[in-house]
């Protein structure tokens, strides 16, 4: 059987992740240079044969997939298990309104590890196990293939984890590019990364890191 590859595209840089507002299932619009970012990447897409594109229903996801394919006349396809971590009663807050307005749930949400699940959100550990499935299903759907999944930077964080079987509770040392490609393998039913981060196509435009 062929290795199938799937290529992560982080959504473009949205007015929120400006602010420093963390959007989990909330939503924000893509920043002027956000949509910027998504059109730099189509035009490098443009270069490259996909067989499959799939996109978060997040609209900042959406935006973004329908600006990249543009260029090259893509369909896709919603997953909604590709969705951004639900940070239930933080959603839409800065860190400092996160102080001041839910400053235990802030707390927990730092030191209480993987599995501590916000009121109305989901755990980490519940996320990443939702975020690989949603990779694995792919991979199991369309062996063989290349396929795009336009995501959110808390996915790509958990898939990178698990491909390099990197623990939940371990502390962030890799990026989570805004417009990047970050390309995993799968081969006899073991996960490789590829590459990660690849911002190449924006040719020296700021792309921020994930919070």
């Amino acid at each position: 059987m062929s290795d199938t590859e799937i290529l992560l595209i982080r959504h473009g840089e949205t007015e929120w992740n400006l602010c420093g507002r963390w959007q989990g299932h909330a939503d924000s619009a893509l920043s002027k240079r956000g949509i910027a970012q998504a059109v730099a990447l189509g035009k490098r897409m443009a270069n490259e044969q996909v067989d499959f594109v799939y996109s978060s229903d997040l609209e900042r996801a959406q935006h973004t997939a329908r600006l990249v394919g543009g260029r090259s006349g893509w369909s896709f396809d919603l997953m909604p298990e590709l969705r951004e971590r639900d940070l239930g009663v933080l959603e839409g807050l800065t860190t400092d309104e996160m102080l001041e307005k839910q400053p235990k749930v802030y707390a927990s949400f730092c030191a209480d590890g993987p599995e501590y699940v916000p009121p109305s959100g989901e755990s980490f550990r519940q996320f990443a196990d939702r975020c690989f499935l949603a990779i694995e299903t792919l991979a199991n759907r369309h062996p063989g293939k290349k396929i795009v999944a336009v995501t959110h930077g808390g996915v790509l964080g958990a898939v990178f984890r698990k491909v390099l079987n990197i623990g939940l509770d371990t502390e962030r040392n890799f990026l989570l590019l805004n417009c990047s490609i970050n390309r995993i393998q799968k081969a006899e039913n073991k996960w490789n990364l590829l590459s990660w981060g690849d911002v190449a196509h924006l040719e020296g435009m700021d792309s921020l890191d994930d919070s």
